[in-house]
């Protein structure tokens, strides 16, 4: 099936979904379309297991031909954080920065190792022989939340603007932390890389600084751009020029897309808002970036629910995730409550922040895109259907409650 005939399907449900959503459900946007999709998706396959393959076989052509991990890593990541940066005022960052460095390096870090661990013991205890860095590259991939499906919930249970800012400043930095870890545990798991202190330091100074840099580079002449004209149509060509033109560069460079795609809209979003556009161009390129974001993540949960028909879903994996689910939940608990007790000597936090961020801390489609990056072999399919288990546990599950644990902690203080 050719691209012009997948992304026509994807856009129709991705719409049709939306709608269902809007009229019927009224979940919000992200969780009710893959709630949709896995009811759709679970049709089809008892449809198939009942003798009418043609539309299961279909379905699943279509989605055998969409490479999720190319389409999201190299596609639509770059435009899902830049438009994610480009909102967030630096100012109210700035005020949680020692926080949002803590979880995005410390956290991450910690999670890696600890989740990598117990995962360990949980596969061997079912008899899965798994090697270690495998179990490494399990938390890697499982560490980068999503606030997508969770910041509307917030602004609705009357959140504190500051818990918001964490949460979503957190997301943005520990996806580009989160992909450069994996990157590198990748490369020692295939033998591509010399497993030495020296080497993996020097692939992370790489990947996240010059990531940094080229970010601050390339907005900065963006910027200088954009304040040479004052012309909406041209000024939006120019950040979209940045968000494709600069991630595919960063690719070929080596360096982390990512973290360049959320350093660019930062400045983009705060320095040039201020000093490089007008009020016009200001209220065209936020509704055009909103509108791009809000398409890209409902066709991204589209691909999520569906995907469930091209996995390989046993009873082991499904009890294994089971016993993992509540790991990664308490892992995620104590990577936030540490630096939060460490900092709270020095400034005040939210009332319930670390249950709040624990429960808030979505995992979405980044963590499968690099799943199914991993080499294929026993171990991808263990840790791609356990991966989706988790993912889509943390989405429906917690995204649904979080509204009465931000409520009901909030009451309780």
């Amino acid at each position: 099936m050719d691209l012009l005939n997948t992304v026509s399907i994807l856009i129709t449900l991705a719409a049709l979904f939306s709608y269902l959503n809007y009229r019927y459900i009224k979940l919000p946007t992200t969780i009710g379309i893959m709630l949709i999709a896995l009811i759709i998706s679970a049709c089809l396959i008892i449809a198939g297991k009942a003798g009418f393959q043609g539309l299961f076989v279909y379905a699943e052509t279509v989605l055998r031909g969409i490479d999720f991990h190319h389409t999201l890593m190299n596609g639509m990541l770059s435009f899902l954080l830049f438009a994610g940066a480009l909102h967030i005022n630096l100012k109210d960052l700035a005020q949680q920065k020692w926080l949002v460095l803590f979880l995005a390096t410390f956290g991450v870090v910690v999670s890696t190792f600890l989740v990598g661990g117990l995962s360990w013991l949980v596969l061997s205890a079912f008899g899965l022989n798994i090697s270690y860095i495998y179990c490494l590259l399990f938390e890697a991939l499982i560490s980068p939340t999503d606030p997508i499906a969770v910041m509307g919930i917030l602004k609705k249970a009357g959140a504190p603007k500051s818990l918001e800012i964490k949460i979503a400043g957190e997301s943005l930095f520990n996806d580009g932390i989160g992909v450069v870890i994996f990157t590198v545990l990748l490369g020692i798991a295939a033998g591509g890389t010399e497993p030495t202190v020296g080497s993996i330091g020097f692939l992370f100074f790489q990947e996240a600084i010059g990531g940094i840099v080229f970010g601050l580079v390339t907005g900065y002449i963006t910027f200088s751009m954009l304040r040479t004209v004052d012309n909406y149509q041209v000024e939006i060509m120019l950040t979209l020029a940045l968000v494709m033109g600069g991630y595919a560069l960063a690719h070929a460079l080596h360096l982390s897309g990512p973290i360049a795609m959320v350093v660019a809209g930062l400045l983009i979003g705060n320095h040039g808002r201020q000093h490089a556009m007008s009020d016009a161009t200001q209220f065209r390129l936020d509704n055009f970036w909103e509108l791009v974001d809000e398409i890209l993540n409902a066709v991204l949960f589209v691909i999520i629910g569906l995907e469930v028909l091209v996995l390989s879903f046993k009873l082991e994996y499904m009890l294994i995730s089971l016993a993992i689910i509540p790991l990664v939940l308490g892992v995620r608990f104590v990577s936030v409550a540490f630096p939060v007790k460490l900092l709270s000597r020095l400034r005040s936090f939210s009332p319930r922040v670390v249950e709040i961020m624990t429960w808030g801390g979505l995992r979405g489609g980044i963590s499968i895109a690099l799943a199914l990056s991993l080499p294929l072999g026993f171990e991808r399919e263990v840790i791609l259907t356990i991966t989706y288990l988790v993912v889509a546990f943390s989405i429906l599950v917690q995204g649904l409650t979080v509204s009465q644990v931000v409520k009901g902690n909030l009451s309780m203080s």
